[in-house]
Formats: structure tokens, sequence, C-alpha cells
């Protein structure tokens, strides 16, 4: 497992009860952006979730979407089409004695071509409605929810 070591300016939350976080869903061309968590990930590794990260600078929303893509998929911010909100929510975690705060993100881009770092070991380009057949990260029903993506899903 990879010990995170903070950059100059960046909060460890690895051992903090509260924790923000993005939760990126890439959408291209109907189909949205899973990727399976490496099994060496010290939170949910195996799970299928979008592209997320802590929110542990002083970079805003915007910064931190365009930062974790380049650097987990590889997406630059001019294949970057548009970056919308929904509405942040709490996820509470036991198992990991953590509440994460999310900040779910749609980000619509304009190719389906990446290139996984070391945090996914695969992706898939799903339709909304396959999502539900994957071992998705706790909560992210509710980020697909939170950006639109499921509409009216129970």
């Amino acid at each position: 497992m990879q010990k995170f070591k903070p950059k100059r300016g960046q909060v460890d939350f690895t051992h903090i009860r509260w924790a923000p976080v993005v939760n990126c869903v890439l959408r291209y061309r109907g189909k949205i952006l899973l990727v399976k968590r490496n099994n060496d990930m010290h939170f949910y590794p195996g799970y299928y979730n979008g592209i997320s990260g802590f929110l542990d600078d002083h970079k805003s929303l915007e910064e931190k979407v365009i930062e974790e893509l380049r650097e987990e998929i590889g997406i630059t911010k001019k294949e970057i089409k548009r970056i919308r909100t929904g509405g942040v929510f709490d996820q509470d975690e036991p198992k990991y004695k953590k509440t994460w705060i999310v900040h779910p993100v749609l980000v619509d881009v304009l190719t389906d071509r990446i290139r996984l770092d070391w945090e996914a070991e695969k992706y898939r380009w799903v339709k909304p409605t396959e999502a539900r057949k994957l071992k998705l990260l706790p909560g992210f029903d509710k980020v697909l929810k939170a950006t639109g993506v499921w509409k009216n899903r129970k």
C-alpha cells in the first residue's frame, strides 16, 4: 500500500474524522467513466468509482477537478467541455471511522481516451444504468443522483 506524503500546503486527511473530497463523474457521448480502484488503495480497494480526491489544499474546486483528471487519467483542461457541480452531502463510513464531505461533479469531456495512473487498475465506459451491475463505492449512487446522471432512481 502506498503511503500518502503531503506536498507543501496539503493537509493529510488519512486519519482525520471529517474529510472533504471531490468525486467526478465523467460523461462522453452518453456514457460515464467508472474506474476500479487499485487493490493497494487505502480506502475502498476493488470498488468502482468516479475520479476522486481529497480537497486538501487551497485550490478551487474547479482547479482540483482539473488536477485530479490530469493526474489520474491524463485528461487535460482542453479536453474538458463543461464542469458542473451537484449538491454537497455527507457520507458516513463506520468501517474507516470517517465522514466524507462529498462534492459531486459532472464533467463532460471531449474524448474517451484515457491513461490510468496507479490508483486504478482498470476502467469502463458504461451507460449510466449499467453502473448498478458493478461493485460501486459506498455513496457513489448519491454522486450519480446529485450530478443528474441518475434521475429519480431509488
